[in-house]
This record gives structure tokens, C-alpha cells and sequence, in this order.
């Protein structure tokens, strides 16, 4: 594993017009299971079909319908908790959260309170190269998801979709360890990374499937402290909650706003009242949404359909056993076997399919170096320039790793390289015989290196005595060199016998 430091939360101070204050932030966030059928029933989970066309007698609360565990979903949520590195519960039960929801037809949403499946676990949040924060998660409780509510298609009514009804989610709620904006962002970029890579969440955030509530608090220096040797959460004022955040940008421009709304309250001998707020990113500010409630106001209690979930030990230790290399364990090889700077490794690993391509490049020209060189500034500043992601890109593991064997072999330049890159990014083919083809093999005769650096020497006197007396200009020979062979020359043969000519 790498070598890392873990720093203790620092906290954003913000300045406010009496005294300074400090952020105190927690996170519950919603991840949509990775499923292709519904918590309690056999009906689908595809996005974006017809409204209402994804919905089974049980997700309408027809009577008489009784809800089935889908094990699948129990499996990942599992196996999520295995990869945060978390306590999973061999027995947990559903409790019925009793709320009107228009969306959410029985009337109540089953979920877990008094007993979840997986307890406390950590991410590792990377703040910079060596450099980590460990955010405690408190537990991960299942639940089913709620519709959709329609309130533009009708100026006299709404219109309900169930298709989302039912939908497995994964309530991942931290401890109040993250201190500041960046820090929230970076939180949820790593988990989501991390859902990625176990396969449990595709983290679209644009589609819903991820969404943060984000709990924000203020409270005076020194505060946090005393809540971390009491537990005591009076230490850390009042919170408010801002509701379905699906936007990295969005959670720090509100996470912000709202602790500066509350300081100003602070500051003007008001108080905070508890309350579940939304964020408006148009005016870039939040609007109180409702009262925040508390879990008596929701009336809990254990759902009479659906037995205690039980599960054996050797189940979940089959499923820890087939978990895939997460994020950290893949970073801290990359670096290990291929020689890489963590941050490199860190851009190869932040999205899985850019880690297997980058592994695919890398074996195949046998140098990881160089192929993340390429991968990194090559073909993901191409892939952004034009919007790609790596599954768009026209040019193959396997088409790069050629080009990577050509400059090690010595065939071709890194600068041709460049453009034999630009021909199969565009055009595809093979490098080999694209250089071949185009007569791009560099220039290895010495012979021809020589003549070539005898007529620039020779039609260039008054050069040549400026690099004798100042031998940093004996690079303007090597440029003249390089033009004259059109770039094909080795650069490194052409160094050496610019030096050797001009006596340096």
C-alpha cells in the first residue's frame, strides 16, 4: 500500500463580522443499487422508459401484494460495505417509515432504523499525493426509493411516475467528519469511485442514482474538539439539511452559502431552527423546503411483511473474497510495479475503465512509464478536447502500445510519434506500417547524421563560434539538424555529434 499520512480534519474557518466560525458537515448519501430488478419486486430498473411502464403490482400498493426480498440487492449492498471496509450485520430488519409521499403509493417507504445490514466503516478521502482524511461512516441501511413527482407538463396538475418507485438504494451516512466545501466534494468523488469499482452503483449523478444530503453546521473554534471527546452533538450547533445534491459543484457552492446564512443568523442573536432546506443553483442560494424531522415523527416500526433479513457468515466471506482490486490497492500498484508518481497513478485510477486500458497499454509495450506518459497526456487531453470518454476512443489499447514500442525500439521520435498519433486517432490503422509507409523511421545512420551536422556547422560559421563560447547554444544546431532531416534524425545521435564537432 502507499505510504500515506492521515491528517485530522482541518476546518474551513470563515470570518464572520464578530467572531470566526467553522464548518461542521455530514453526509447521507442515496446510491441506487446496480440491479437489474426492484428491491421488493421483479420489475425493471432501466432508466428512461415510458412513465409508469416499470411497475410491478407490489411498487403500485395493490392489496394483497406482499414485498419479496431481492437477494441481489442485499448481495451488493454487502459487498459495498465489505469495500468501505465495514461491519456487516448477519441479522438486520426493515422498519416501515410512515410519511405521505404523492410518489410513494402504499404511504410509507421501507426502510431500516433500528437495525441496518452493514454498520460502521471508512473512506479514505485523498486530499493530495500522500496526503488522506478518514471520514467515518456510521452504517449503510437499504431502503426503497420513492416515484417521481411531474409539476410542468399541466398548469392544473401534477403527474405521477412510479417507475423509480421500489427502486433499491444504499443510504450511506458518514459521521460529522468532513470540515469544509472541497472536502464534501472530494468525499463523495471517492465513494462514488469506490461503488464504481465494486460494480454496486454506476454513480450517474445526472440520472439520479447518486445524491447527497448534506448536513451543515456552524460552531465556534475549539467546538469539534469538545464533540469529539464527549460525542456530545450539542458541541456543533444546529443543522440544517440540503436535500438531493447531485452535483460535485452544487454540494460546495451550497455547503457554503448555507454556513454563511447561518453565521449571519449567529451573529444577529438569532437561532438556527433544524430544517430540511434546497438548494437553488440559479440564485445560488438555499430556500427552507420543510421542518426537519426526527425519527418519532416518522413513526417507525418493523415491517409485519417481511421477516428479519439473516444471513451466514460464509456467504459474506465468499463475497469479500471475490471483491476486485478497489481504488487504493490499484494506486499504490501502479506506482509499485510500473514505477509511476502517485499523481499519475492517481489520474490512471480515478475511473476504472481508464485504469484497464492504461494496464492494457502497458503490457502489451512492456514499459508503464512511458505508456502512462502517453495515455495521460496524449490520449486523455484528446479524449477531453473533443468530449470522449475512454470507451469512445478510436484508438485501441493495442494501437497505442504499438506506437509506445516504436519510440522504444528507436524507430520512430517522440515528435513523429505525435504524429503518427494524430493519423490513428483520426484515421485508425496500424503504426507500424503507417511509419513504414510514410518513410517516418528515424534517421539511426550515424553516416548520414554526420553529413547532415557538417552542412549545418558549415553554412553557419558565426553560430559556431557563439555555442564554442557559450555551449547552451549547441541546441540550436541540434534544432537546425532535426529540420534538415525532417525530424527523422535520433535526437540523441545528433546531440552527441553536434557536440563532438563543435568541440564541446
Amino acid at each position: 500500500m502507499l505510504d500515506l499520512t492521515f491528517e485530522a480534519p482541518k476546518p474551513k474557518v470563515i470570518a464572520g463580522a464578530k467572531h470566526d466560525w467553522e464548518l461542521v458537515i455530514g453526509m447521507e448519501v442515496h446510491a441506487q443499487v446496480a440491479s437489474k430488478a426492484k428491491l421488493f419486486s421483479g420489475a425493471s430498473t432501466q432508466f428512461g422508459a415510458e412513465p409508469n411502464s416499470n411497475v410491478a403490482f407490489v411498487d403500485a400498493a395493490m392489496p394483497g401484494m406482499l414485498p419479496v426480498i431481492n437477494e441481489f440487492c442485499v448481495e451488493q449492498a454487502v459487498r459495498t460495505g465489505l469495500g468501505l471496509k465495514a461491519k456487516i450485520n448477519l441479522r438486520s430488519a426493515f422498519d416501515r417509515k410512515n410519511y405521505f409521499y404523492p410518489d410513494l403509493p402504499q404511504g410509507y417507504q421501507i426502510s431500516q432504523l433500528y437495525h441496518p445490514l452493514v454498520g460502521e466503516g471508512e473512506v479514505l478521502v485523498d486530499m493530495e499525493p500522500g496526503i488522506a482524511r478518514r471520514v467515518r461512516i456510521e452504517r449503510i441501511h437499504m431502503e426503497q426509493d420513492a416515484g417521481k413527482s411531474i409539476h410542468d407538463m399541466d398548469p392544473a396538475m401534477s403527474f405521477v411516475d412510479l417507475n423509480r418507485t421500489g427502486v433499491a438504494l444504499m443510504e450511506i451516512v458518514s459521521r460529522p467528519d468532513i470540515r469544509g466545501p472541497e472536502e464534501a466534494a472530494a468525499y463523495v468523488a471517492k465513494l462514488r469511485q469506490i461503488l464504481r469499482y465494486l460494480g454496486t452503483c454506476d454513480g450517474n449523478m445526472q440520472n439520479g442514482n447518486l445524491r447527497a444530503d448534506v448536513n451543515v453546521s456552524v460552531c465556534r473554534p475549539g467546538a469539534y474538539e469538545k464533540y469529539m471527546e464527549t460525542q456530545d452533538f450539542s458541541h456543533l450547533g444546529t443543522r440544517c439539511e440540503i436535500k438531493n445534491m447531485n452535483s460535485m459543484r452544487f454540494i460546495q457552492a451550497a455547503i457554503d452559502y448555507e454556513a454563511r446564512r447561518q453565521i449571519g443568523i449567529l451573529e444577529a442573536g438569532g437561532e438556527i431552527v433544524q430544517e430540511t432546506r434546497l438548494y437553488d443553483p440559479d440564485k445560488g442560494e438555499t430556500r427552507s423546503m420543510r421542518s426537519k424531522e426526527e425519527a418519532h415523527d416518522y413513526r417507525y416500526f418493523p415491517d409485519p411483511d417481511l421477516l428479519p433479513l439473516e444471513i451466514e457468515q460464509a456467504w459474506v466471506d465468499d463475497i469479500a473474497a471475490n471483491l476486485p482490486e478497489l481504488p487504493d490497492a490499484k494506486k499504490a500498484r501502479f506506482v509499485t510495479e510500473f514505477g509511476l508518481s502517485e499523481y499519475d497513478a492517481s489520474v490512471l485510477t480515478a475511473d476504472l475503465a481508464n485504469a484497464a486500458y492504461f494496464e492494457a497499454v502497458a503490457a502489451e509495450a512492456g514499459d508503464g512509464k512511458m505508456a502512462a506518459n502517453w495515455v495521460i497526456n496524449e490520449l486523455f487531453g484528446r479524449l477531453k478536447k473533443d468530449d470522449r470518454g475512454i470507451e469512445d476512443s478510436p484508438v485501441a489499447p493495442g494501437q497505442l502500445a504499438a506506437l509506445v514500442g516504436l519510440i522504444k525500439k528507436g524507430d520512430i521520435s517522440g515528435k513523429i510519434a505525435k504524429d503518427v498519433f494524430e493519423i490513428v486517432y483520426t484515421e485508425g490503422g496500424d503504426p507500424a506500417k503507417i511509419v513504414e509507409e510514410k518513410g517516418l523511421k528515424q534517421v539511426t545512420d550515424t553516416g548520414a547524421i554526420e553529413a547532415a551536422v557538417d552542412e549545418v556547422i558549415a553554412a553557419n560559421p558565426a553560430q559556431v563560434e557563439k555555442a564554442q563560447a557559450n555551449p547552451k547554444l549547441a541546441g540550436w544546431f541540434v534544432g537546425q539538424v532535426m529540420k534538415a532531416t525532417g525530424g527523422k534524425a535520433n535526437p540523441k545521435a545528433v546531440n552527441e555529434i553536434v557536440t563532438a564537432k563543435l568541440g564541446l
